[in-house]
């Protein structure tokens, strides 16, 4: 029996920002997956303050369209805010986020799928190569997932990015979790429930620019460190420790050289120096790290919204979208 096309089992969410070269090809692609999904199936495009040509192609597509959903924020909110949002409309019983730049290539959507039928609450993909990065990229992403595994209170998988799929019990648990600075990733594998993964080869971009470069890699690395580890503030207790023992063990030094008699004692002025500016040096470096968390803490009280819609298209009449905090529909 054929399933009712109105039903939504499948919401996709494609986050979007400045995709212009690259929406030709994944929407013939999209086209080609939808057509061998068995049941219901919406495909969501998060834009995020593109600047391109993009969103009038997207907009046009869910107006004839269907199956396809548009939600053009207000401006530049972030990858991973742009995800939440696109989360917050799914109608779907499973939820498959992906990136426009086909490196998380549709076809593997299938799979992902197939594991969930099995029972899984949550299908990660995860990389086995990435094609077209540099080495130094590489080598960065390598030790960023070994280093956050290590730190982290919780397992986050490694070599795995927001390409995944989740049932909507666990889209549920991930609605009550509503903290500003996200990391959608470590926020899903703290949730626990059944999770396996789906190993596949990242390909190389297909069109366009990344929009991770190394300043926005790094903001990413360190949200995750603050937001799913306290061995920051750890190490600056260890550190203040070591330092203080030292300083200790110095100056236990010095008094027996004063008792001594030492006549080369004053010539430890340069060593006074250097080890105030290494004292100096430590503290600022330990107070930054203590402030990057009030920083969070701040962000948290004011309970700003996540995002704020400016445009919705291709949705039901009167549907609305929960939201964290106050989303606002500007315009539909």
């Amino acid at each position: 029996m054929a399933a009712d096309p109105t039903t939504i089992s499948y919401s996709i969410v494609i986050p979007v920002y400045n995709e212009e070269a690259v929406l030709p090809v994944l929407l013939r692609r999209l086209d080609l997956m939808l057509a061998r999904l068995q049941e219901g199936a919406e495909v969501i495009f998060v834009d995020d303050g593109s600047r391109d040509s993009g969103p009038i192609v997207l907009q046009a597509l869910a107006k004839r369209d269907p199956r396809y959903r548009y939600i053009g924020l207000s401006r530049n909110f972030g990858h991973q805010i742009a995800i939440t949002a696109g989360m917050d409309a799914a109608q779907g019983e499973a939820i498959i986020v992906m990136d426009a730049d086909l490196q998380d290539p549709p076809e593997v959507v299938d799979q992902l799928i197939a594991k969930w039928k099995e029972g899984f609450d949550v299908v990660y993909a995860r990389r086995l190569s990435r094609a077209g990065e540099s080495p130094f990229k590489r080598t960065t992403a390598h030790l960023f997932y070994r280093l956050l595994g290590g730190m982290s209170s919780v397992p986050i998988p490694a070599d795995v990015g927001d390409f995944r799929l989740i049932d909507r019990k666990v889209l549920d648990a991930l609605r009550q979790m509503p903290e500003q600075d996200r990391f959608v990733r470590g926020m899903i594998a703290w949730l626990g429930f059944r999770q396996t993964e789906v190993a596949f080869h990242r390909l190389a971009r297909e069109a366009g620019e990344t929009k991770y470069p190394l300043f926005k890699m790094a903001r990413l690395a360190m949200s995750a460190a603050l937001g799913f580890s306290d061995a920051p503030l750890r190490l600056a207790i260890w550190c203040g420790l070591v330092v203080s023992g030292l300083a200790l063990l110095y100056g236990g030094w010095v008094m027996v050289l004063w008792m001594s008699n030492d006549p080369h004692l004053v010539a430890g002025w340069s060593s006074t120096i250097v080890i105030m500016s290494l004292l100096c040096g430590i503290n600022m470096l330990m107070t930054g790290i203590v402030g990057l968390y009030v920083g969070r803490i701040h962000a948290e009280v004011k309970r700003r919204p996540l995002y704020v819609v400016q445009t919705r298209l291709g949705f039901e009449s009167g549907q609305s979208m929960p939201a964290q905090g106050a989303l606002r529909a500007i315009h539909e």
